[in-house]
């Protein structure tokens, strides 16, 4: 017998915006909305999940193997972010349990992030802002703290998806840039929009002034900017990563940033995170760095909230999820 939204219990296992839990008890749902600051434990989300029928969690929030043997019953899993690697697909899969995520809803605000980076790391804002609040602005350098200019310049951007492709426009609108770009598979629709050209991963590395990351995190694509591939890239050229830290190496990154391998960096995303306050890239005067907040817009954390809330909701209402990461689920839930 299907079940009523009222025999629905939907667990939020961050404090999300309010329009989730609103969508949800609207659709008649019974929301467990975890409403402290502090992230849950591990054996809290599990303890809680246990008890529900439906999880919208955290892009931080741990969905691995152990977590879903112990939570095998649910019935959906919707995430509150685009990037889903911090859930075990192949195991939700296994289980029948649907995944989904929300797309799209952070592209202008991430893009505005990591078009901010490269202006910041290009002029080494970040650290010339330092150094007002330490006292050391003192006189006129005629050839002090040179950064460098963007205008007709190159950039790559690896993973020329939704984010990827508003990066590319504020570039090639704003600086005229020249759009080369690695991918899986071509994306004719760029190539038409942006006059972009499709190159190898060798020649991105070799040709880009500028190299925007923008792919998801899987086993091929972790650590894969490493000093083997900095040592490939432009000594002049600008790393930039607003995707996910593992990407990136960044003892490799700091090794290159010191030796002049490449000129600099702004990451909104590191390798740990949270990143120590000590970490050297703190310090570097062509470094730009931001604690993960590509999405932290009233607009898109609002949109992830409403898209994350509907995920749920078209699913109990016709069984086929709206941004499913794992169509594959069906076929377990058939057998």
């Amino acid at each position: 017998m299907q079940k009523t939204p009222d025999q629905i219990t939907v667990l939020l296992s961050r404090d999300f915006p309010v329009i989730a839990a609103d969508l949800l008890k609207n659709e008649g749902f019974i929301v467990n909305a975890w409403n402290q600051e502090r992230p849950m434990t591990q054996p809290e989300l599990v303890e809680k999940a246990k008890k529900s029928n439906a999880l919208l969690c955290g892009g931080t929030d741990t969905i691995d193997s152990r977590f879903l043997k112990e939570c095998s019953h649910l019935e959906i899993i919707s995430q509150f972010a685009v990037g889903y690697d911090n859930i075990s697909i192949p195991d939700a899969t296994e289980l029948g349990i649907p995944v989904c995520n929300t797309p799209n809803a952070m592209s202008d605000a991430t893009a505005d992030v990591a078009f901010g980076l490269m202006i910041t790391a290009s002029r080494k804002m970040f650290y010339m802002h330092k150094m007002i609040a330490k006292g050391e602005w003192s006189y006129f350098r005629p050839k002090g703290f040179l950064g460098m200019e963007l205008k007709n310049k190159t950039l790559g951007v690896f993973g020329l998806g939704r984010i990827g492709v508003e990066m590319a426009k504020r570039c090639k609108g704003a600086y005229n840039m020249k759009i080369i770009y690695f991918n899986r598979k071509p994306n004719p629709q760029a190539e038409q929009l942006l006059d972009a050209t499709l190159v190898s991963f060798e020649e991105l590395l070799h040709q880009s002034d500028v190299l925007s990351v923008h792919s998801v995190l899987s086993e091929e694509t972790k650590g894969i900017f490493n000093l083997s591939t900095f040592n490939k890239m432009k000594s002049s050229s600008i790393f930039i990563n607003t995707s996910r830290g593992g990407l990136h190496i960044e003892p490799d990154l700091i090794e290159a940033l010191n030796n002049k391998i490449i000129w600099g960096a702004g990451l909104d995303v590191t390798n740990p995170e949270p990143m120590h306050k000590d970490n050297p890239l703190l310090s570097m005067e062509n470094v730009s760095i931001l604690p993960h907040i590509g999405s932290a817009t009233m607009e898109a954390r609002n949109e992830m909230a409403r898209m994350a809330a509907q995920n749920i909701i078209e699913f109990y209402r016709s069984g086929n999820p709206t941004n499913n990461v794992n169509p594959d689920f069906l076929k377990k839930k058939q057998l």
